[in-house]
């Protein structure tokens, strides 16, 4: 093979070993898992925010992020349910650039899997820990997974990564919400073919093993936006979109009828600015009609301390290195705009 075998990793259950969660934090995050079901089930009609950094880049600035949202969450709590964004897996499209904390710790250093795997597991449990806030990553490897699989609240399987058949897969066994992107394309049929997946019982090959899961009813859309064959961004968050959402999803008759939409990506072009007015279009949207108000269950919001984006050499403080993000100032701002509306 063309590739170097560099060390063997410790396996999910010795790194859970090594860095557990106290137990009095593993009862915070069960109730904060049952107030999120209860939203996708209709059991609650609180409004999910998950909202957060493009990509986890460092431990300190992201922590500092998560706390100053659990001093929000606090005063909009009655309305809306805040899951920090924490990502710490970066798809990128040509496979260059920064691919996340788990990739790169320190992201002006070399990769380091290994420091890596531990550094993830360390930020997620001090966001936990120190706010009571359960958080959200993507899951862009399913192997990877377990590693946090008893600290996440929530977990993203992105456009690129939505085809894929272990990601279904890996998705059914879990027990969480899973929100499964539209794929760049576009195309609604594939997203739902997702959710079908990942709603149904399967036998697989998971880590070494035959596992089998039993469906995850919690397994939903998000909508992104899409890119058309000549490179060009669209959104498909406009009234029009949702309705047809709806009729589609219906047809299929699946559990938990639920979108989250994604307010950045190619819904806003990259144009961080743009998912203020986009979620206030959306609400828009909800106000006028009560099958869009039934399925839309909150928004996903890159948002970081700094405005915009830089490069990793600049090394500005809670500025993203990738994506651009909206700011702490104007997300603060937005977060308690969508709550009056609520």
């Amino acid at each position: 093979m063309n590739m170097d075998f560099v060390r063997k990793l410790p396996i999910p259950q010795d790194i859970k070993a090594q860095f557990p969660i106290p137990e009095e934090v593993k009862k915070v995050k069960a109730e904060r898992d049952a107030e999120i079901a209860d939203v996708f089930t209709g059991k609650s009609d609180k409004f999910l925010l998950i909202i957060g950094p493009c990509s986890a880049d460092r431990e300190d600035s992201v922590l500092d992020y998560v706390n100053r949202l659990a001093k929000v969450q606090d005063k909009v709590k009655d309305k809306i349910i805040i899951i920090p964004r924490i990502y710490t897996n970066k798809p990128r499209t040509t496979g260059q650039g920064y691919k996340g904390m788990v990739h790169q710790p320190d992201p002006t250093k070399s990769e380091d899997m290994l420091e890596g795997l531990i550094a993830i597991r360390k930020l997620h449990t001090r966001a936990l820990t120190e706010t009571g806030l359960a958080c959200a990553d993507e899951m862009l490897y399913p192997e990877n997974h377990r590693y946090l699989s008893d600290i996440l609240s929530y977990v993203a399987v992105g456009a690129r990564s939505v085809e894929n058949q272990q990601h279904r897969l890996t998705a059914s066994g879990l027990m969480i919400p899973v929100g499964m992107k539209n794929p760049t394309s576009g195309d609604y049929s594939v997203m739902l073919n997702s959710i079908i997946a990942a709603q149904s019982q399967h036998t697989f090959l998971y880590r070494g093993w035959e596992a089998r899961s039993k469906g995850n009813p919690l397994t939903h859309a998000i909508l992104r936006g899409y890119v058309d064959k000549h490179g060009n961004s669209h959104p498909n968050y406009h009234y029009e979109d949702l309705v047809r959402l709806y009729d589609m999803y219906s047809a299929k008759n699946l559990e938990n009828m639920a979108v989250i939409i994604d307010a950045n990506h190619a819904n806003s072009g990259k144009q961080y600015l743009e998912q203020i007015r986009i979620c206030n279009e959306v609400l828009h949207s909800c106000r006028h009609n009560s099958d869009i108000r039934s399925i839309v269950k909150g928004f996903m919001i890159e948002s970081y301390i700094e405005d915009g984006c830089q490069k990793v050499e600049e090394g500005t403080y809670g500025k993203s290195i990738t994506d651009p993000c909206l700011g702490w100032e104007k997300s603060e701002k937005l977060i308690y705009n969508i709550a009056d509306q609520l």
